[in-house]
This record gives C-alpha cells, sequence and structure tokens, in this order.
C-alpha cells in the first residue's frame, strides 16, 4: 500500500457518502455512518475534509440548523425546506431555481451571481 493511501480512502469516503445520501448530514452523522467501515477514522478527519470540500465547491454548507451545521454533496442548484422544528431538510424535486432570479440579483447587486441556494422554512407534516 503506498504512503497517504489510506488518507485519500478516507477522503473518499467521507466525499461520497455526501454525495450519495439526501439526508443533509451533519459532520457527526458522516462520522457515525462511516465509522463502522472505516474503524481508525476520526471527527477530525471529517471535519478537516469537509472544510477542503467547501473551499473546493464540492460540497456546500446548508448552514446551522438547530445548531449543527449540514452539508448537502449536490452542488446542482435546487431548493430545499428546512423544518424548524425537527430540523429534518428536504430536497423540493418539484420545485427549481428561476434562471431569472441570478439575473435580477446580478443587476441589483451590480456584480455576477454564479449560483443560489433557495431554502424554505417551516414545520413539516410531523411537526404541525
Amino acid at each position: 500500500m503506498e504512503p497517504g493511501s489510506k488518507h485519500f480512502r478516507k477522503r473518499d469516503a467521507i466525499l461520497a457518502y455526501l454525495r450519495t445520501t439526501d439526508q443533509h448530514p451533519s459532520a457527526e452523522t458522516v462520522y457515525a455512518s462511516l465509522k463502522p467501515q472505516i474503524p481508525d477514522l476520526s471527527l477530525g478527519t471529517v471535519y478537516r475534509n469537509i472544510s477542503l470540500f467547501k473551499q473546493q465547491g464540492l460540497i456546500v454548507s446548508l448552514g446551522s440548523v438547530n445548531g449543527v451545521e449540514r452539508y448537502d454533496g449536490n452542488i446542482d442548484p435546487h431548493v430545499h425546506f428546512v423544518c424548524t422544528g425537527c430540523g429534518t431538510i428536504s430536497d423540493l424535486h418539484g420545485m427549481h431555481v428561476p434562471e431569472e432570479l441570478n439575473a435580477a440579483a446580478s443587476r441589483e447587486a451590480d456584480a455576477m451571481v454564479d449560483h443560489c441556494h433557495l431554502t424554505f422554512h417551516g414545520r413539516c407534516r410531523e411537526c404541525c
């Protein structure tokens, strides 16, 4: 095994997990999910790699939900719903971010808007 390959194995596993789940996990959730398959994984490694992935634009932070930062491996423009009761984050697959929204924001900000993240907040059916 070549030096550093474990490092990349962990990094690849973290990114793969983030890209294949639609649960919008926290770093702690990523850690707990991968720890059984990667016993020497540390929470620090998960946090460092998530930070790197955010810097590289490979994932996005959805911000803090109930005091815990949550992440999305799907970087394509899409719409989210965040339950303010239980903290569940859902993709709203039937809705799309209108392209004209970026153009309007570019005009208003006198800048070039690359993308936006549209998030609705409310209470899910279980929390109503």
